[in-house]
């Protein structure tokens, strides 16, 4: 199974990228960088910039975005940053993007981003994007652009939990990333998304799980973390208590091989709580036991 995890934040909420090389160490296959911005004053970062750094910093561990929002970007800037980091990265980059989760934010108004209709922006931009990565002239709205150098373009993921996201995973992506999701809950999705690759004539994608984990003792970072699920994602308490990864070796590597079962081919999840260190050890030590 694909391992992907965040870097840890420190203090001052700022990425430490001194740890992308002790998860390369570890054996994760990805570091993965979210696209949360919300302009409040929340720490948040931009992940080409974040991902660019830890480029820097390892050698072979790929750099994913977890998920980058489509419509807060034009998206032939997405496509030449891409470009950018494919060739600085020897060809590392996993591409991760989503509708978005923020579009009544200040950021989102800051920027002018759509707060409506998102899912066709997205669409289109999915449409251009990998003509534009491999330098090829491509139709953007009225121009004509052709963007250089050329790089190849790397696996699409496209986040979501909704059917029109599987559409999409289906129509233009490598692998459909559905987040917050208990291995129950994604079961029955799974089988739909094969469902609908046969119905459009696709190849059916693979599937990257995100979500997060708490493997420590921090009954305060779990409860608040159940608590966002209730008031953010409207999810019942009983429910939302079965989305965070949480226990010891052999207990993540029980929910490792559940969500194995029910189809995921990759997870990625956001160790929340302390010792995030002891943390990504205990994750990876999981992975390496379900591959035995």
């Amino acid at each position: 199974m694909r391992l992907t995890t965040s870097l840890p934040m420190d203090a001052n909420g700022v990425p430490d990228l001194a740890q992308a090389r002790h998860l390369q160490q570890l054996g994760y296959d990805a570091v993965g960088m979210a696209d949360v911005i919300i302009g409040d004053g929340t720490p948040g970062w931009d992940p080409a910039v974040v991902l660019a750094a830890a480029a820097t910093a390892t050698e072979r561990i790929e750099l994913e975005f977890g998920v980058l929002s489509l419509p807060l970007r034009p998206v032939a800037w997405v496509a030449a940053q891409v470009q950018a980091l494919q060739h600085l990265s020897g060809g590392r980059v996993v591409l991760g993007v989503g509708i978005g989760g923020f579009p009544g934010s200040p950021f989102w108004r800051a920027v002018g981003a759509p707060m409506s209709g998102r899912g066709r922006w997205t669409d289109a931009a999915l449409q251009a994007l990998p003509g534009l990565v491999r330098g090829e002239p491509t139709r953007v709205g009225e121009a004509e652009v052709t963007l250089g150098p050329a790089a190849a373009v790397p696996p699409i993921l496209v986040g979501g939990n909704s059917e029109a996201a599987m559409r999409r995973a289906v129509l233009y992506g490598d692998g459909w990333a559905p987040s917050l999701i208990s291995p129950a809950g994604l079961a029955p999705k799974v089988a739909r998304l094969r469902e609908l690759a046969g119905e459009l004539g696709r190849p059916v994608p693979s599937v990257s799980v995100g979500g997060h984990a708490i493997l420590v003792d921090d009954r305060a970072a779990l409860e608040s973390f159940i608590g966002s699920l209730v008031g953010m994602h409207g999810m019942s308490a009983e429910e939302a208590r079965d989305i965070p990864v949480t226990g010891g070796v052999a207990q993540v590597t029980d929910r490792l091989a559940a969500y194995a079962e029910a189809g995921a081919d990759a997870v990625g999840l956001g160790l929340d709580g302390g010792d995030w260190m002891r943390q990504a050890e205990i994750l990876a030590e999981a992975r390496a036991r379900l591959s035995r």
